[in-house]
């Protein structure tokens, strides 16, 4: 595992140092400009890849997910905060009420 990580690195370090030397600007500057590529929106041939797919349903799904969740984390806080009450751990003071 810890030498394919390497391997890895090692591969991907080389290709940077191969972009970056491509661009040998003017010798005044310390900064060497980089090829800027976006490898997500095109091949290495330079071609378009097409859309991604979208996900039907995107904004229902993510609801069904989250109302649950948070419906059942503030069941747990509630029922938390009375155990706390219970056994006198914190109690709130009925002096907080007067505004």
């Amino acid at each position: 595992m810890a030498t394919g990580v390497l391997r890895l690195s090692l591969r991907l370090s080389t290709r940077n140092a191969a972009i970056m030397s491509r661009n040998t600007g003017s010798k005044t500057s310390n900064i060497s400009k980089m090829t800027q590529s976006r490898n997500a929106v095109s091949t290495a041939s330079g071609a378009i890849l097409p859309k991604p797919d979208k996900t039907a349903f995107g904004l229902i799904r993510m609801t069904a997910v989250v109302v649950p969740f948070l419906y059942v984390g503030t069941l747990i806080s509630k029922n938390f905060a009375a155990l706390l009450e219970e056994h006198d751990i914190f109690v709130p003071e009925d002096d907080d009420d007067d505004d």
